[in-house]
């Protein structure tokens, strides 16, 4: 009984000892952390980005204020509108889709944080959703931006009644 009782302790060390996973690594590079993108796809978060993209297609900027992991409104205006396949169609052709993200659980990035916060400020955005279209012109000598902001809306129920909204903005 003794011996089987040393086998079984053998075999579960051996066990044991074979499981774990080395405590060395080969490589000294730290990982790099995931670039902060958009969870819609199509959406960009980055001003510079959505200027430069709009300069190139002559489009202006649709730009979303949402408070996207706590805003109940936000959240039914994605639902409603910017995840359906009409909107993303109609915006493909007409807009530069730049997401301003003000969220209270997930971290953004720290230029973002600030980014969206001079953008909230320069266009007093005071609730959540407001959706602002706009034309930027890039100042050569001081490199800041001039923004020709065309007009605003906020939850709009359906596809169609935000896009019919928009274009009027777009085209008066």
């Amino acid at each position: 009984m003794a011996k089987f009782f040393l086998f079984l302790f053998l075999c579960c060390t051996v066990i044991q000892a074979c499981s774990q996973a080395p405590t060395t690594t080969t490589t000294t590079e730290k990982p790099k952390p995931a670039a902060y993108t958009s969870d819609k796809e199509g959406w960009l978060v980055d001003l510079d980005e959505a200027y430069a993209t709009s300069l190139k297609a002559g489009k202006p900027i649709l730009a979303n204020f949402t408070g996207s992991d706590w805003c109940g409104w936000c959240k039914r205006l994605d639902a409603a509108v910017f995840s359906q396949p009409e909107f993303k169609a109609w915006s493909k052709k007409n807009v530069v889709l730049l997401e301003l993200d003000f969220p209270r659980g997930k971290q953004i990035p720290q230029k973002n944080r600030e980014q969206n916060a001079a953008l909230q400020n320069a266009l007093q955005v005071t609730g959540f959703p407001t959706v602002w279209v706009f034309n930027m012109a890039k100042d050569a000598s001081s490199g800041r931006y001039n923004i020709d902001a065309l007009g605003q809306t906020g939850y709009t129920p359906t596809v169609e009644q935000f896009i019919a909204t928009v274009d009027k903005i777009v085209n008066p």
